[in-house]
């Protein structure tokens, strides 16, 4: 069960990262853009930027929860975090060529506001690009499956061209990183350079951009400040969209691990009660003799039966002890050696990851206990069902 927890956990929160990593949790763009990545421009001189990032928490109307369900009537509540960053962004496609190898691709412009700290792990070679004030840097930050396709590296030139208005424009880049998120979507069709360089290509002026990412400090919260950027902060000419409504289908695919999850926690929970009811029943049935002597000096049968589960107790707090240092311990050990392996291309991930929590790991073998023992109340009625008379009948 600790495993399970883990490895599915572990695996939703790599996952998430991944995605919030390189594209952040909310975008602010202009109400008219669509999802085919054409460029249009928004001031970056907006009233809340960069002074987004100060918001530590923003009050909501919600309900109280039990369980999952809501109920009572709408209160003003507060989110458990604020927003963390916000930076700016442009995209617009190009086409890259070199020698031989021609590749469509998208360009994610960044400027000196962009938080690279999300990014550093993504960088397989090379490194970030530096941006100079004066003049727009002339790097590119390809991903691994680009650079494999195109056979390049770092250090190596390629002209990329751009159609504007109906002219062809050139312009060249050296690959100064290279990133691998092992997320195929990204990885297939983004690159990153210096924003400078496409407005430079669009024509825009050094305000205009095409949208800001806003990085929030816990994700459970993301609903309620995308609602509050949306109908608080932005100006009505603009538009906020989080991350789960852009791709939803990466994050439906993994809320359905949640099912795995809870699939896997009961018929684990299941095949535990089964073996110690029928422990607690061989116990019972080998002590039926000792069971009609304590009756016949007087004991009563919920007093025989508090003897047996205090036996049961013990051995499952035997099996819980044993059940802790295993599974703790394989998690440990897969944490550090990554013995387990996977298909990236399959799972966006090349090892299967751990997310040790405390308080799951607390949840999981207080709830065991409780289960266990509150469903072993129904063997141990089977003392009630032994008569003095004919346990001692065979001593």
């Amino acid at each position: 069960m600790l495993m399970a927890s883990a490895l599915i956990n572990g695996f939703q929160k790599e996952i998430s990262q991944k995605i919030f990593g390189f594209w952040g949790h909310i975008h602010i763009t202009d109400t008219n853009v669509n999802r085919s990545f054409e460029a249009i421009p928004i001031n970056r001189n907006q009233d809340f930027y960069p002074t987004l990032d100060t918001v530590k928490q923003v009050t909501y109307p919600g309900y109280k929860s039990f369980l999952g369900r809501e109920y009572g009537e709408v209160m003003p509540m507060q989110s458990n975090g604020g927003i963390d960053h916000i930076q700016s962004f442009i995209l617009l496609p190009g086409i890259i060529q070199t020698k031989g190898q021609i590749e469509g691709i998208i360009l994610k412009g960044f400027g000196d506001d962009y938080d690279f700290s999300r990014m550093e792990n993504f960088i397989k070679a090379g490194t970030i690009p530096k941006l100079e004030k004066d003049k727009a840097s002339n790097g590119i930050i390809l991903s691994q499956q680009t650079s494999d396709r195109l056979k390049v590296s770092v250090g190596e030139s390629m002209i990329l061209y751009f159609f504007q208005d109906g002219d062809q424009l050139r312009r060249k880049f050296v690959v100064e990183a290279i990133y691998k998120t092992g997320l195929e979507e990204y990885d297939q069709k983004f690159a990153m350079v210096d924003m400078r360089k496409l407005q430079n290509v669009l024509g825009w002026k050094e305000n205009q951009i095409s949208g800001f990412e806003v990085f929030i400090e816990d994700i459970n919260d993301l609903d309620q400040i995308n609602d509050h950027i949306y109908l608080d902060v932005i100006p009505g000419d603009l538009y906020s969209e989080s991350i789960n409504d852009k791709f939803p289908a990466i994050f439906e695919w993994l809320e359905l691990q949640d099912i795995n999850e809870w699939v896997i926690l009961l018929l684990l929970i299941t095949v535990a009660i089964i073996n110690m009811i029928t422990a607690l029943m061989i116990l019972i049935l080998e002590r039926s003799m000792m069971i009609g002597l304590l009756k016949s000096l007087g004991a009563t049968d919920w007093g025989i039966r508090k003897i047996f589960l205090y036996q049961a107790g013990i051995i499952i707090l035997n099996g819980l002890f044993w059940g802790n240092l295993i599974g703790l311990g394989l998690c440990f050990l897969q944490k550090k050696f990554e013995f387990i392996k996977l298909s990236e291309a399959d799972y966006y991930l090349s090892t299967a990851p751990v997310d040790i929590n405390f308080w799951l790991i607390l949840m999981i073998n207080v709830g065991s206990l409780a289960v266990i023992l509150l469903f072993l109340l129904i063997p141990s009625y089977l003392v009630s069902k032994i008569r003095p008379v004919n346990a001692l009948r065979f001593k």
